[in-house]
């Protein structure tokens, strides 16, 4: 039977944390952050993590 290949796009997007979380990037993030509301620039600082609706499908894709 041929190995599982993990979804490349997802292993380099999504961290899979030691309580089984699973850690994602903050949007709108990239550039032009000149015009963001301050607020809205510091709270996409914080970690963000998968909702449990979508981290079986993520764990799937992220096999090995």
């Amino acid at each position: 039977m041929p190995k599982m290949k993990s979804v490349k796009g997802a292993v380099k997007r999504f961290k899979v944390k030691k309580s089984g979380k699973i850690k994602r990037g903050t949007a709108f993030r990239s550039h032009i952050l000149t015009k963001v509301d301050g607020a809205h620039h510091r709270a996409s600082r914080k970690a963000k993590y998968v909702d449990q609706a979508d981290a079986k499908k993520i764990k799937e894709m992220i096999v090995n």
